[in-house]
């Protein structure tokens, strides 16, 4: 797995779309981190339908060809120097396709921010555009707005990443080692979900894995690992980094289960590096080559994630 091309840094100044290509964005929410990012010196503009309901499907921000068309115009607007998601939920299955990938290739690299239902996303910029995108809180998410720790590893990533080289593991090994490898991953049921997509990727040989999850029960993130390993898509994986399980059961269920399914893959296993849907997420860029050390818990960028 090679290192994927990085998109520049931003400025102060820099115009940022924020999109909804999920669920649908509560308004006070999104007031409230357009406020963060001007106060970053950001220039956020809103896509026309981010505030948008679906009429019949009201887990959607409006209809799919309204949130696919949003996220194509914000990209190749070449006034927009990043697009932000606004929130996760579900529905960027739905859009994945929607999008002429062609066009964006086209309107060049920039910054996407975005994590959990997004993680579709993360993996069709991967593989269709060759591009390293940001795992990182999104504009109106709660985990933003309420977050002073997100805020700042994000905006420090956004601005001077070569501040944020080494992320620090909170916790200890799974599996003790070294590993180096292309970051890559999100969540797990989503990474489950994509198995078989057009476009999709075909395996995470060589990279260096980030998975997370929310809300699921351990027989469900079973299903997902163990559909995931009877794909051979975990084959030649260089080694896994753990973020959060929020509303999951307990690390004592969850472990040995985590230990079970992965430890056999022969790499290290670095737990609770503080990434995905938990207070305070780190900001982990997709895509960059990097070193792994379960035992000391840091994960560590060869280069910084942007230019």
């Amino acid at each position: 797995m090679t290192e994927l091309t990085r998109p520049e840094r931003l400025a102060p100044g820099a115009r940022v779309a924020v999109v909804a290509p999920s669920g649908p964005v509560p308004e006070e929410r999104l007031q409230a981190g357009l406020d963060v990012l001007r106060g970053w010196d950001l220039d956020p503009v809103v896509a026309p339908h981010v505030l948008d309901r679906h009429p019949r499907f009201p887990y959607l921000a409006g209809t799919d060809t309204d949130r696919a068309a949003d996220l194509q115009a914000a990209w190749c607007d070449p006034a927009v120097d990043a697009v932000l998601c606004a929130r996760g939920g579900y529905g960027a299955q739905r859009v994945a396709d929607l999008l002429d990938w062609e066009a964006m290739r086209a309107a060049g690299p920039k910054v996407f921010v975005g994590f959990s239902d997004i993680t579709t996303l993360h993996e069709a910029f991967a593989v269709r555009l060759g591009l390293v995108t940001l795992h990182g809180p999104m504009a109106a998410g709660i985990d933003f707005v309420k977050s002073a720790r997100a805020q700042e590893h994000l905006r420090a990533t956004l601005f001077a990443p070569e501040t944020v080289r080494t992320l620090t593991s909170g916790g200890t090994a799974l599996v003790p080692g070294t590993a180096r490898g292309t970051t890559l991953g999100g969540c797990l049921s989503l990474l489950a979900a994509d198995l078989g997509t057009p476009g999709a990727r075909t395996g995470a040989a060589g990279g260096l894995l980030c998975l997370e999850d929310v809300g699921e029960e351990t027989y469900r993130l079973d299903r997902y690992l163990t559909q995931l390993l009877r794909a051979g898509w975990l084959q030649g994986v260089r080694g896994v980094l753990l973020g959060s399980w929020e509303q999951c059961p307990p690390a004592d269920e969850l472990r040995p289960l985590l230990a079970e399914r992965l430890g056999p893959l022969g790499v290290p296993v670095a737990a609770d590096f503080g990434f995905g849907h938990c207070a305070g997420a780190l900001t982990v860029p997709f895509g960059v080559a990097a070193e792994l050390d379960a035992d000391a818990g840091t994960l560590t960028l060869d280069r910084p994630a942007l230019r």
